[in-house]
C-alpha cells in the first residue's frame, strides 16, 4: 500500500512567493494563485500574471480534487530516508493546473491515468506539510 513518507525526508524550502501555498498546506488547505484582473490560475507562485502580466494576484482555496495525469513507482530511493515503494505523480487539479505530488492510499497496481483523486496532508517536519493525493472514495476521505 502506498503511504505518506515519514518525517525527516528532505523537505522543500518555501520562498517568499510560495509561502502562502505552504502555510495553506500546514493548515490542511490546498491553495492556488489566481490573477484578480483576468482570473487566470497561475502554474507556479509568481508576482506577475503569466497571462495578462498584471501584478494583481491572490491566493484561493482549491477544491483539492483532480485526476491522476502521470506517475512512476520508485523502488530504489534517491535518498535513504524515503520508504519504498512510493509514487511521485502529476495530478491534474480541477482548477486546471498540474501539481507535482505523490499518490497514497492504494496499491501500485491501482494507478491508472484518469484516476479520480483527493488531497490529504501529512507533515514531514515541524514547519512543512506535504499535499498527497489518494483515490476518491478510499479510506481517509
Amino acid at each position: 500500500m502506498l503511504a505518506p513518507q515519514p518525517q525527516g525526508i528532505p523537505a522543500p524550502v518555501p520562498g517568499l512567493a510560495s509561502l502562502p501555498y505552504w502555510e495553506g498546506c500546514r493548515i490542511g488547505e490546498l491553495r492556488v494563485q489566481r490573477c484578480d484582473a483576468c482570473a487566470a490560475v497561475q502554474s507556479k507562485p509568481t508576482t506577475i500574471c503569466q497571462r495578462c502580466h498584471r501584478g494583481a494576484l491572490s491566493w484561493h482555496r482549491a477544491r483539492g480534487t483532480g485526476t491522476l495525469y502521470s506517475w512512476t513507482v520508485v523502488w530504489r530511493p534517491q535518498h535513504p530516508t524515503f520508504q519504498v515503494p512510493y509514487a511521485p505523480a502529476v495530478v491534474a487539479l480541477d482548477e486546471g493546473l498540474h501539481l507535482m505530488t505523490a499518490i497514497i492510499g492504494c496499491r501500485t497496481a491501482d494507478l491508472t491515468a484518469g484516476l479520480a483523486v483527493v488531497v490529504e496532508f501529512h507533515p514531514v517536519s515541524d514547519s512543512i506539510t506535504l499535499p498527497y493525493f489518494r483515490p476518491r472514495g478510499s479510506e481517509g476521505e
